[in-house]
């Protein structure tokens, strides 16, 4: 598995030292063994309009074992078709699949890493990406570049409703929302929930600053204290600030990315913005989660503050919360040179005097 080396190196040595000042113990609330052969995991909740879960991107040889659909709350598993154009897999599925699905059902897209839902009764077929769209699509494939192993929860919309759907499901770790007021107008949005998600449920939020440069820090999405805000930069171009990035966010991440389409199986096209590098930062932290929990032999996932003490790594020798894993992506960050900056990039180069207030604490990427 790809590993991000100095993250995983400053979560042990900070999770020691917390473990040493503490004075509780969770050791006797780490989760029963689960069924052999699965091994560690996480899960991941992007909310967004939709997702195509008939394209290659989403596939998987093995099953979910029956005891994580069982307590992710599965009531409809859809063995959805393999052969034919996406409208023919479409049309073939419609009476056993998407004609059955309400709101709030929880469904498993059998052959695939997506287990979805609808929490708002407002759209055509509930789950499925839009025809017009495409967004939540690619916000999901970029999970996926960063984790290819990721847990995918998938929840359409983009209410307060989507984002608890997400927070009161007890094995999501990270919640990933790439939307919000335009300019980062300082407008309420789903700051309340998120904060339900954080404070009170004890998971991860990564929330996409606005594309323009707008400040993230009054933006209902990527602002609030509890949320990690992303803006994006220039990878493997010059490594600047994307100019049309928020500024003053947490951290940054790769702007640019080749993402799955939406409306065929096998496609994709390059697309850009802080709704990709916001995702592909969860990806990149559910790979982390996965990681330590292989290490540390803790089989579940989440941070549910009962069965868990609130601890996205809960084993007997070691813990890790969501503020040590927060402190410890803030702390790998790093700055790119200003000398690395090309002119005719469109970028804007990275201030050797205040580059916290372009890029935050720094650049997160696979490297670091």
């Amino acid at each position: 598995m790809r590993l991000v080396p100095a993250l995983l190196t400053l979560l042990v040595v900070l999770a020691s030292i917390s473990g040493c000042l503490s004075g509780d113990s969770s050791g006797d609330l780490a989760p029963e063994p689960q069924e052999k052969g699965f091994g560690s995991f996480s899960v991941v909740a992007p909310i967004d309009t939709g997702i195509n879960v008939y394209h290659n991107h989403f596939l998987m040889n093995e099953s979910y074992p029956p005891w994580l659909l069982e307590q992710l709350g599965v009531n409809i598993v859809c063995e959805i078709s393999t052969n034919g154009t996406w409208q023919e897999r479409y049309d073939a599925d419609k009476e056993v699949c998407w004609d059955q699905i309400e709101a709030g059902d929880i469904v498993w897209f059998k052959g695939t890493r997506i287990i979805g839902t609808s929490p708002d009764d407002d759209t055509d077929i509930p789950i499925l990406d839009d025809p017009q769209d495409g967004h939540g699509t690619a916000v999901t494939g970029a999970v996926l570049n960063a984790n290819p192993d990721a847990v995918i929860f998938f929840v359409e919309g983009f209410s307060d409703a989507a984002v608890l759907a997400a927070a009161n499901q007890p094995l999501v770790d990270i919640i990933t929302t790439s939307f919000g007021p335009i300019l980062s107008i300082p407008v309420p949005g789903i700051e309340d929930a998120t904060k339900v998600a954080v404070v009170q449920k004890k998971k991860i939020h990564t929330g996409a600053a606005d594309n323009s440069p707008s400040p993230a820090v009054q933006d209902s999405t990527a602002g609030p204290p509890w949320s990690i805000g992303i803006s994006g930069y220039a990878e493997e171009d010059d490594d600047q600030k994307e100019t049309m990035s928020g500024s003053y966010p947490d951290v940054a991440a790769d702007w640019t990315q080749v993402l799955p389409n939406h409306d065929d199986i096998d496609g994709y096209h390059q697309t850009s913005g802080t709704s990709f590098a916001t995702p592909r930062t969860a990806g990149l932290l559910s790979e982390v989660l996965e990681s330590l929990r292989s290490e540390f032999g803790d089989p579940s996932s989440g941070a549910d503050p009962d069965s868990r003490s609130g601890m996205l790594v809960n084993s007997t020798n070691f813990t890790l919360s969501n503020d040590e894993l927060r402190d410890a992506l803030n702390l790998s960050a790093w700055y790119p040179s200003f000398s690395t900056w090309d002119p005719l990039s469109g970028t804007t180069p990275v201030s050797p005097i205040l580059p916290c207030t372009q890029l935050g604490w720094g650049v997160i990427n696979e490297s670091n």
